[in-house]
Order: C-alpha cells, then structure tokens, then sequence
C-alpha cells in the first residue's frame, strides 16, 4: 500500500469560525536568533542590545518581532497555504508581547472568511494566525488572505477549538518606555530621531541585497515553511507560475525592512503596526532588493519622549531605489494590489508600517 499524504488545504477544506493549531512547536534558541540578525542586519537597537532592551525594563533582548512574524506565517502553511497558488496580502500585523531566547511557540489560525471566485477554480480564504508562548503570551498576530485551489483533500480533519481573539483585544505595547530618552549605548546614534521624520520625506535606501541561491531555502526551513514553491524544483517546475522556485514572501517582507532600518528605524523602539501588505511579483535567487519608505504621518507632541511614525514601505528589484523614485515619483508608493493596469513590474513588496520611534534626547538637541 502506497501513503502519499497531502498537507494545507483546497478551498472547500475551510469553513468560517474552524481553527487550526498548527503541529510545529519550536524553542527559538541562540541560533535561530544569530542567523536571523546575520541574515537581516537590522539596526533597531532593541533587537540586538540586551542593554537597551534592560533599559526598557526587559528581561533581556527581545526576538526581532518578524522573526515572530515569519515563525507564525511558516507553521501556518502546514494547514492553510500548503495547497495555496499564491498569498494575497497581509491585513493587520502586530506584536502584543516581546518574545525571548527559550520561548516554545506554536500558532493557531481561525477562518474568517471563504470566497470563491466567479470561475468557480479558486477562491479567497482570510485567516487570523496568532504566535503563541507554552506560557500564554502572543508574540505575534495578524490577518492575511491567500488564493486557494477549489477541491477537497480526503484526510484533512475539520478545525477545532475556540477561535482567535480580535486583534482590538490584544494588548497595544509591551514595553515600559519613560526611560527611553537615556538609553545606553554608542557615542554615536543612528541619525533621524522622530521629529527629523516629516510626512511627504521620500528616502532611497541606498544598500541592496542579492538573494544567494541556497540563502533563501536555509531560511524558509529554518522558520518551518513547508511550501514546496520555495524549495523543492521539481515540484516548482510543474506548479510554479515560474517554472522555478519562488523566494518565501516573508523574508523578502523582513529584508525590505532592514534594508530600511538605517535610515528611519535607528532609534525605533517598537514595531507597532503593518497593514496593507502584499507581494505584486516575485522574487527569485539572484534577484537584488532595494527598499525605499515614504513618510505618510508622525504623531507626537513636544512633550513626548516618543513619536509614533507610518510609513510607505516599498521593496524593488534589480533596479535600486534611487532609480525607482526618480522613475515613477510618489507613483511608487500607490498600492498595486486590486490594479487593474499601470504596475510597476519592479515592485515586489508594499505595505504600511508604523514604528514607535524616540524623539531626540533633550542633551542631544541641536547635535549632529
């Protein structure tokens, strides 16, 4: 007898109101945490000093919240976006809880909403995923939709178990932030507090990052994604809409916002918000991304220590963001998802971001 079993779901698998708890549980040791920071070169300084994190009265230093954020979308394939022709967009990503070296995590998704398409050989499936600690904390949650084959698969059990809370009710902020005007560190700070941020600012992130051929595959089974489009050739050769393996959506998300983080997350303190997120093209190994951010709008008052910014993120490829910009303007920051015509075919990312970002510290005023 021959067992060739299959994993995810076709569309008429899903019903409103299941959840599923994914089988992946994970400790996020050292390791992980070291090729994440090796793979990403973020510069917000929470995820990578323990002494910024202990002045904002963390126990220690927190796990990079898209490293929560890729953990939770990863164990999510095994039973939503397996059997997927493509994800659509993210809706609402956000990070109740800090995470630490030691934490065991797992997820759990519910079904929002199923919609099948007019053809009648696909449809559109919502989910809300949550990235859970053994000991109750929510390190990441958020929405997303993904296009989905019609069918049903023979053994997949129906969900069970009470869905996942709103993401209204999840706790806004898990540090402590009245100290953050002394925080230790360098002579030297990364330049742009939150009042050098004014929305309408354009910046050409300067550096980009060629995705090496093996690099991208490391990473997606390192973070437990189990699509056969990102690793496997054979199968992406007969089922790719490339003929070839596509890199993980997730990582291109977290390179574009590194490739960002020197200029407008170097005194971030938090990752408050993404929305509005999607994939317009994809990337493949040998492939370089560039990012640029627009400045949309900056909430604080004079009397803060903090600010809250929202930014235009946007990931390009082979083509740097300097380019980009002077190619299509403010063009470049218009969503491309639900365009019908004018897509920019270099655009391989966008989504809305809002960062929690220190204003200058009161010594620091005027200095350079």
């Amino acid at each position: 007898m021959v067992i060739a079993p299959r994993h995810g779901r076709l569309l008429g698998d899903f019903a409103v109101g299941a959840t599923y708890r994914h089988p992946w549980e994970v400790t996020v040791d050292e390791g992980m945490v070291a090729l994440y920071a090796a793979s990403f070169q973020d510069a917000t300084p929470l995820y990578a000093s323990s002494e910024v994190a202990r002045a904002l009265n963390l126990r220690a230093r927190p796990l990079h919240p898209l490293l929560c954020m890729n953990l939770g979308l990863s164990f999510s394939v095994h039973d939503v976006s397996e059997q997927a022709i493509a994800h659509l967009a993210y809706l609402d990503i956000r990070f109740p809880d800090a995470g630490f070296c030691g934490d065991t995590v797992t997820a759990r998704s519910t079904v929002i909403d199923v919609k099948p398409s007019s053809s009648g050989d696909k449809g559109v499936v919502h989910v809300r995923t949550l990235l859970e600690t053994s000991d109750g904390r929510t390190l990441c949650a958020f929405e997303r939709k993904a296009l989905i084959r019609a069918g049903k698969l023979a053994d997949r059990a129906a969900g069970r178990g009470p869905s996942t809370p709103s993401l209204a009710e999840l706790r806004a902020l898990p540090l402590e932030i009245a100290s953050c005007a002394h925080l230790p560190g360098p002579g030297g700070r990364f330049d742009r507090f939150c009042e050098d941020l004014v929305p309408g600012q354009i910046y050409a992130h300067g550096l980009g990052h060629t995705v090496g051929e093996s690099e991208h595959m490391q990473l997606t089974t390192l973070l437990r994604n189990s699509h056969p489009l990102h690793f496997d050739a054979l199968y992406a050769q007969g089922s790719s809409f490339t003929t070839e393996r596509v890199v993980y959506g997730g990582l291109v998300f977290a390179w574009v916002c590194a490739l960002a983080s020197r200029d407008v997350a170097g005194n971030s303190l938090w990752d408050l918000r993404y929305t509005g997120g999607a994939h317009p093209a994809s990337v493949a190994a040998g492939d370089t991304i560039y990012a640029a951010s627009k400045v949309l709008a900056v909430a604080s008052d004079e009397q803060d220590a903090v600010g809250q910014v929202t930014f235009a993120l946007v990931g390009v490829k082979n083509v740097t963001a300097l380019a980009a910009v002077e190619r299509h303007g403010d063009a470049l920051f218009d969503a491309e998802l639900g365009k019908k015509q004018n897509r920019l075919p270099e655009k391989v990312f966008e989504i809305q971001r809002t960062l929690l970002i220190r204003r200058r510290p009161r010594a620091a005023e005027g200095s350079g």
